[in-house]
């Protein structure tokens, strides 16, 4: 199965020379979005796609470079295209996104509830199911902030996509060698120490069979002194398009 990615943006949450990490998943002739951050609006107008383009988002946790730009989304689908679009979560994420989240925003009369909005399909993790024509995901619980729920997606069984998640060398060395993940996009944070994120010291670490899988996003403006400094890693480039496997 053919699947395309094109990061909306590859910046950490808090980097200004580059929009939030959320990416555009393409399948089947439809559109994945993977989190919608703050600049998510702002990202997708500047490629010139407007929100009816969006055929499902998925939420991978609740931070607000992962979902800052859901009120937004949600407001144009409901008031704009009478339509409320299809998101996809695990299903322990629903309830913290609208109590949490959203619900400040958007909750109004005849509007109380995420179902109000969206066409919710919560996920369990560690089912793959199909998201798109094409398109299986399988959400894997990952560590980041202590005590809070996040997930990483594994796209057709051989594309891994972190969120957010701390340095977990035993995680890759797994979907690699036993699982046959062929392709990474993995948040990095630059700069040591790696508190929540990955950092680029701790990735160093990893053998080249590894390292030559990955690709970093998620990165801080000071990005471009750090060309030529990530091993066999390469840097993730917001609005290209990637295609997976490669040159199909």
């Amino acid at each position: 199965m053919r699947m395309e990615i094109q990061m909306l943006g590859t910046g950490s949450a808090f980097a200004k020379a580059f929009y939030n990490t959320n990416a555009l998943v393409y399948a089947g002739g439809r559109t994945l979005l993977v989190d919608c951050g703050t600049t998510g609006p702002s990202a997708l107008h500047r490629l010139g796609k407007p929100l009816s383009d969006i055929d499902a988002v998925l939420v991978t946790h609740i931070h607000a470079d992962h979902i800052g730009g859901l009120e937004e989304l949600a407001f144009q689908y409901r008031f704009k295209y009478n339509s409320r679009p299809v998101l996809y979560l695990a299903e322990a994420l629903a309830a913290p996104l609208w109590e949490h989240s959203l619900r400040g925003g958007l909750e109004q009369d005849g509007f109380g509830s995420l179902e109000a909005y969206f066409d919710v399909r919560p996920l369990r993790p560690e089912e793959p199911r199909e998201l798109l024509p094409g398109l299986t995901a399988e959400l894997l619980a990952t560590r980041h902030i202590p005590n809070k729920l996040s997930y990483s997606v594994l796209f057709n069984g051989t594309f891994f996509y972190s969120a957010d998640m701390v340095f977990d060398p035993e995680l890759l060395r797994q979907l690699v060698e036993e699982r046959g993940v062929e392709t990474i996009f993995h948040d990095c944070q630059l700069f040591a120490p790696g508190a929540v994120h990955a950092c680029l010291p701790e990735l160093l670490t990893l053998p080249d069979s590894l390292q030559e899988r990955i690709y970093l996003m998620h990165y801080g403006d000071d990005q471009p002194g750090y060309i030529g400094r990530t091993g066999k890693m390469k840097f993730v480039d917001q609005h290209r398009i990637y295609s997976f496997p490669p040159g199909r």
